[in-house]
């Protein structure tokens, strides 16, 4: 059995790579990236790399070639090829090369969700359906790792500040790569998988926080305009500060509030604790 990992130099797909080898031998792997030189430097030693690109199918078809099971991970938004364009390319490179299995990391709830960030995720999904490969859409939630700024306030003793009103179900990325990994190698996968941590909102992350940190800083709900002049007080320019509140609109319009408990049942164990797995961020940061 043959599996590859696209996208594998970024953080994401070095985790799921990680994971992959604990339950393969790395004979068994194969490591698709943009760039060959890079993937050398940063990923294991015996593991085999192939060059491709989203925006270019012919690679992605000479890549797939003797590709068994692919975990197929999303573009980022916002380059110069539409993010759909570049799915579709790797879409039809699936049919091109007769894989036989593709797990796509997609949008919590897809195809109902009404966030913008879901519109791509959701026309690849139908893209996979089409194209008739067995599969499994791997509906990520929200990783810990993206309120660094707020848990890195907390660690310095100050306030925490947020603007969205809902919930997420955060977890760290690695237990969402770990996922990855495990479903890529099942025999009988679902379709899909909603992976999610429970359903939290700032409050409690910030309880959270100040138990892992045992410090007793503000955790303060602003306004948005608030939480944008706060961030260009700290340097930001003001697109900037516009785009890092950006990234709690997920969370207020209740795209990311699930109540799900596929990421333990595939992983095999509960999720890490908030305070521990805000801790592990924080040393590392």
């Amino acid at each position: 059995m043959k599996y590859a990992i696209t996208g594998a130099t970024g953080h994401f797909g070095q985790l799921a790579l990680k994971e992959l080898l604990k339950l393969t031998a790395s004979q068994n792997i194969i490591a698709i990236a943009r760039n060959v030189t890079k993937a050398k430097e940063l990923l294991p030693q015996g593991i085999e790399i192939r060059q491709a690109d989203y925006t270019d199918e012919t690679t992605m078809v000479n890549a797939l070639q003797g590709v068994d099971r692919l975990l197929f991970i999303s573009s980022l938004p916002g380059e110069s090829v539409a993010r759909a364009v570049q799915h579709q390319n790797v879409v039809n490179a699936l049919v091109a090369a007769h894989v036989k299995f593709v797990a796509y990391t997609s949008f919590p709830n897809a195809q109902n969700s009404t966030s913008a960030l879901a519109n791509d995720h959701r026309i690849t999904e139908t893209a996979i359906k089409n194209s008739g490969v067995a599969h499994a859409f791997l509906r990520n939630n929200w990783y810990l790792e993206n309120e660094i700024g707020f848990l890195q306030s907390g660690a310095a003793n100050q306030t925490a500040a947020y603007w969205a009103s809902g919930k997420a179900g955060w977890a760290l990325e690695r237990e969402f790569a770990a996922a990855a990994a495990k479903v890529l190698t099942l025999n009988e996968p679902k379709e899909v998988y909603e992976f999610a941590g429970p359903a939290r909102s700032y409050a409690e992350l910030g309880a959270a926080l100040q138990q892992a940190t045992g410090h007793h800083f503000a955790v303060k709900q602003m306004t948005t305009a608030e939480y944008q002049n706060n961030l260009v007080a700290t340097g930001l320019d003001a697109n900037t500060a516009a785009l890092f509140a950006s990234f709690q609109e997920p969370i207020n319009d209740g795209s990311l509030n699930e109540t799900t408990t596929d990421l333990p049942a595939v992983l095999g164990h509960e999720l890490t604790s908030l305070p521990e797995a805000i801790n592990e961020i924080i040393k590392r940061n």
